[in-house]
């Protein structure tokens, strides 16, 4: 083995530990411990056996060099964690909207109320009559 896997090995442990201590801290929930555990298993994995891999998926792909297999791979894989990341911003923004809305309503309608009393308080107090 070379230097750089042992350095890949220990990092990707690190990371590993690290996505279970935010899963056991309930930062993460189950899909997205599941989602993160399984991609740094594969990256342990690569770094452990990264010529044998790297020759078979050549070979699957149909591909010239190992290294161009591994390329290919880890493009799709960040194409998809950037799809993962779209789909999340996305409901949090119309999260937010449907917040903003209900919020905006609700303003609304404490506005309209605080009218009414403001209205009838000037009312009770051209008449002269006080409210008990």
């Amino acid at each position: 083995m070379y230097a750089v896997q042992y350095i890949a090995i220990v990092v990707v442990a690190a990371l590993m530990l690290y996505v279970l201590g935010k899963y056991g801290k309930k930062e993460f929930e189950w899909g997205d411990f599941l989602f993160w555990e399984s991609i740094l298993l594969g990256m342990l994995v690569v770094s452990v056996f990264p010529v044998q891999i790297a020759n078979e998926i050549r070979k699957l792909l149909g591909l010239g060099r190992g290294l161009d297999a591994l390329f290919v791979i880890a493009i799709g894989i960040a194409y998809l964690m950037v799809f993962k990341v779209y789909l999340a911003v996305d409901r949090t923004e119309r999260e937010i909207t449907e917040l903003t809305r209900k919020v905006a309503i609700e303003l609304e309608e404490l506005t309209r109320k605080l009218d009414e009393l403001q209205k009838g308080l000037e009312t009770n107090e051209k008449t002269g009559k006080k409210e008990d």
